[in-house]
């Protein structure tokens, strides 16, 4: 884990605008956090450079894209050989419907929140991809019922 940016107040401020709408103009964000727009751009570019802004990007309704069905699955290796866990996980980056992976503590070793247009899809999800991978030994399927929140913003 690296070491936390030192943070500044103004700093937060400009986190919190940039999340809210990552296309707010350079002179609109200036005139939000009262800085010139040069100074703003080398703070958010030092921000860039810290990493502790990782991307832009857009947020989309998957609803809206076709993508009706989310699950969060709960991945059971069979054993924690280092190499096959390094291919799970490459395995894992590479499809699409997963959208987010975590390695946790507790009865699950990885947790997979996966978007599909429906059932049907997330079945040859598992037949045709999860089930095929020599670490997972078994997967429990959450299937979301509604989403109450999502993307939400990082604050201190």
């Amino acid at each position: 884990m690296t070491n936390p940016v030192q943070l500044e107040p103004r700093d937060l401020r400009i986190l919190d605008l940039l999340q809210q709408d990552c296309r707010i103009s350079n002179a609109d964000l200036a005139g939000a956090v009262g800085m010139s727009a040069s100074a703003l751009w080398r703070r958010v570019r030092a921000l860039e450079d810290a990493s502790v802004i990782e991307r832009y990007g857009a947020v989309l309704d998957p609803e809206a894209m076709g993508l009706g069905f989310q699950a969060i699955v709960h991945v059971h290796l069979t054993r924690h050989d280092p190499d096959r866990i390094v291919e799970f996980i490459r395995a894992v980056e590479a499809r699409p419907e997963v959208q987010e992976c975590y390695a946790t503590t507790g009865q699950s070793d990885y947790h997979l929140r996966v978007l599909c247009r429906d059932l049907d899809a997330y079945n040859r999800f598992l037949e045709t991809f999860l089930f095929r991978q020599p670490a997972v030994a078994s997967a429990q399927t959450n299937v979301v019922l509604r989403t109450i929140k999502r993307g939400g913003r990082v604050t201190r």
